[in-house]
């Protein structure tokens, strides 16, 4: 009797606790929604925004107004083909029903219907633990009108490269905006007593070789080369770039300083895409998508001239810019945080070549991959992979993504000199600059996270066989041209 009371009891309890949970959760839920309906972007509100940079598939704003709550924030907006429909639906799920398996996890992840407000709480729920919290910041989704974003249309449009306006624009369907922290400055958006910030911002790409056993015997040349050294082949038989890049991931991510020192000089000598460089929050080197295939001597003197104020050398030519090597070199070895990053780009154990076959599974689709194959090399381990449970096939899925928004994001590292005598912020990491006998101070964040969608699957699959297939032919090329010995 007594125990079937204490049952009763605890059961009663777990029902309070529950209720009171959920009532908490509402709360939160709807205390959120209420502080982003706080704040909704219009029209008179788009002329204090400015173009500052833009990538693949966004658009970055600076605020230039005289708001204190937006003071040292950057909004990031969508862009849309010039060749799609703008007046498609805001509305609509945003994963599929596999990618709902994938983050099944995630409860408000795989009920929400807003495509900018996945990208978010991706960030915040899968990449910011994985690589750090200092390192993330998710931002805030806020509220934009159709209005707004036309307006910012007409506006940056004039700002931006023309080959870039003709191809892609401001997507206006788009019902919210991400506003971020301006990394290229320290705080409050101002550059504070005067101390200039010079920002680095680097796309490091996939720093290690795979050794799966799904990469196919002809492929075996993925095992010694980088992606991004094959790439650079197929780039220039495109007409993409107009020379190789002397840039190697491996040496950035290889943990050596020596190494390291190699990787930062190469991208300051061949930054094509890889690097552009901010003082004060001004565009002051480099440029992506469409960036400086080679420093020339005119761009390197420039660039000297541009860090006089920030860099104590004599004016000997060449010394500010092997001072700025130095720095971003020595804090990238210092602060391990490409370490991070390389681990979680080594969640991928699969390749692509291993991958795209639980993908078809996953999509109950035959598989193509399959097909392709002469029937000598449907071997056991192609068998293996498809008929593996659909949780270990998930799993797979859910690391590769993750490996490819690792592998594709873009890594800020600021400083800012600090006067001898002066008090150092807890917050930020120090480096010691032997040439030139200054202190500074850094922070390193990642950025560009957002969730990879499970149908780029097909399209990272035939990329890599193109890739691939490119290198080889040009090994061929290059053996066939060299001369007999008799």
């Amino acid at each position: 009797m007594i125990w079937s009371l204490l049952k009763i009891y605890v059961l009663m309890l777990c029902t309070i606790s529950t209720v009171y949970n959920t009532f908490l959760l509402i709360v939160c839920v709807v205390g959120c929604c209420v502080q982003m309906e706080e704040i909704v972007f219009e029209t008179k509100d788009a002329v204090d925004w400015s173009y500052r940079s833009e990538g693949v598939v966004n658009l970055v704003l600076a605020y230039s107004g005289s708001s204190p709550t937006f003071l040292g924030k950057v909004m990031r907006i969508k862009k849309l083909r010039n060749t799609r429909n703008e007046n498609r639906d805001r509305s609509g799920s945003c994963l599929t029903t596999q990618e709902k398996l994938i983050w099944g996890e995630i409860k408000d992840l795989v009920s929400c219907q807003n495509k900018e407000i996945v990208d978010y709480l991706f960030v915040k729920h899968v990449m910011k633990p994985l690589l750090g919290h200092k390192y993330v910041t998710p931002g805030i989704c806020l509220p934009v009108e159709k209005e707004f974003l036309e307006s910012v249309k007409k506006i940056v449009t004039s700002q931006r490269h023309s080959w870039r306006a003709n191809t892609l624009s401001v997507d206006t369907n788009r019902s919210f905006a991400l506003l971020m922290d301006d990394l290229t400055i320290f705080s409050h958006g101002q550059v504070e007593d005067h101390k200039p910030c010079l920002t680095v911002e680097i796309k490091p790409k996939c720093g290690f070789l795979s050794s799966s056993s799904f990469i196919a015997e002809e492929n075996v040349i993925k095992k010694s080369i980088s992606r991004f050294e094959m790439y650079q082949v197929l780039k220039l038989r495109e007409n993409q770039i107009s020379q190789i890049s002397e840039y190697d991931p491996l040496d950035l991510f290889s943990g050596s300083k020596d190494r390291i020192h190699k990787a930062i000089k190469a991208l300051y000598s061949t930054p094509q895409n890889s690097l552009q460089v901010f003082l004060n929050g001004s565009l002051v080197f480099g440029g992506f998508r469409g960036g400086i295939c080679k420093t020339t001597s005119k761009l390197e003197l420039a660039f000297e001239h541009t860090l006089k104020d920030f860099f104590k050398t004599e004016d000997d030519c060449g010394l500010r810019a092997n001072a700025f090597i130095e720095l971003v070199a020595e804090t990238v070895y210092a602060s391990g945080a490409l370490d991070q990053l390389l681990e979680v780009q080594k969640l991928d154990k699969y390749n692509i070549e291993g991958a795209i076959h639980a993908y078809y599974d996953l999509v109950d689709q035959p598989c193509k991959a399959c097909q392709e194959l002469e029937s000598s090399k449907l071997s056991n381990q192609f068998g293996s992979m498809h008929s593996l449970p659909q949780d270990e096939k998930v799993n797979i899925l859910k690391d590769f993504l993750i490996s490819s928004t690792a592998i594709d994001c873009s890594v800020m590292i600021s400083f800012r000199p600090i006067e001898t005598g002066l008090s150092r912020s807890s917050s930020h990491g120090n480096i010691q600059l032997e040439s030139t006998k200054q202190e500074f101070e850094y922070k390193i964040h990642f950025i560009d996270l957002d969730m990879r969608p499970l149908k780029r699957m097909e399209a990272y699959h035939e990329s890599d066989k193109k890739i691939t297939k490119t290198y080889q032919e040009m090994l061929k090329k290059k053996k066939g041209d060299q001369p007999r010995r008799f």
